[in-house]
């Protein structure tokens, strides 16, 4: 039984039961939790979630990667060694207990983008993770006619979720008619040889990312953008993208691109 089992919970958050762990690589994990039929997101949304530390709750802003029909709730995660929560977090097992945060908020939602034609979604590491429920939402593609999610890692087994995104999602119950016909996958290395390569901001400046895709060049007349990375990606994509006439838009002020600053790190 973990620790936070045998504590009181917070009233600001569930004790969810975890119910699979999977770890991609030595850096990165999943896992899925059950969820309180209360709580409710909207796809993009993130929300605080931890362990009880000592009698106290240690937690981070992590975005959800199940969708807001899924009966349980799934998170992406990095390691980090020394890490206040991934430390402890990527230790967890079937079983043990973990806080989920009551109100989720972000501003990676469809809401925060005036009308457009495609939707680049482009993210680093586990900056994916929103993306992986936007993208399983079929309100996304009743607002876009495609959507294309451009992850950029530095190794191949970094690219979670590659399998489930090429293989899955095109035969999916639900949204496998949507996924063929409007989602486009567009992965990216930055340290091993693979098809395409280099970091995403280069390959915009270069025009790479265009010729390996055979998509247009972001206009924001039509295309619309969300960004969930580092913050040096974050702050990179920004200038790049508001020097091409891109404006950044807010729950309240719908604009042609958005980007989520609460990155988990630690």
């Amino acid at each position: 039984m973990s620790e936070t089992a045998t504590q009181t919970i917070p009233a600001a958050y569930y004790g969810e039961r975890v119910t699979w762990v999977h770890h991609w690589t030595d850096r990165l994990f999943s896992f899925r939790c059950t969820r309180n039929p209360a709580l409710r997101f909207v796809a993009g949304q993130f929300c605080m979630i931890g362990l009880m530390v000592d009698g106290k709750p240690l937690t981070r802003a992590y975005s959800v990667v199940s969708p807001p029909w899924d009966e349980e709730l799934e998170f992406l995660s990095i390691k980090v060694p020394d890490g206040p929560l991934t430390s402890r977090l990527q230790h967890i097992k079937v079983g043990d207990t973990v806080l989920i945060g009551r109100k989720p908020v972000g501003t990676l939602i469809a809401e925060s983008l005036l009308p457009g034609r495609n939707l680049w979604m482009m993210c680093t590491g586990t900056g994916l993770a929103p993306f992986m429920s936007l993208l399983r939402d079929p309100d996304t593609y009743d607002k876009f006619d495609r959507v294309i999610v451009a992850h950029t890692v530095r190794d191949v087994n970094e690219l979670a979720y590659r399998e489930f995104i090429t293989a899955e999602m095109p035969s999916h119950e639900l949204l496998g008619e949507l996924a063929a016909e409007k989602l486009f996958y567009a992965p990216a290395v930055t340290r091993e040889d693979f098809p395409f390569k280099g970091r995403i901001t280069d390959r915009i400046r270069t025009g790479q990312l265009y010729t390996d895709t055979g998509l247009e060049p972001l206009d924001p007349a039509k295309d619309r953008v969300m960004l969930c990375g580092s913050e040096a990606f974050n702050s990179d994509m920004e200038k790049l993208l508001e020097e091409a006439g891109f404006e950044e838009g807010t729950n309240n002020k719908p604009g042609t691109y958005v980007l989520e600053k609460a990155f988990v790190t630690k």
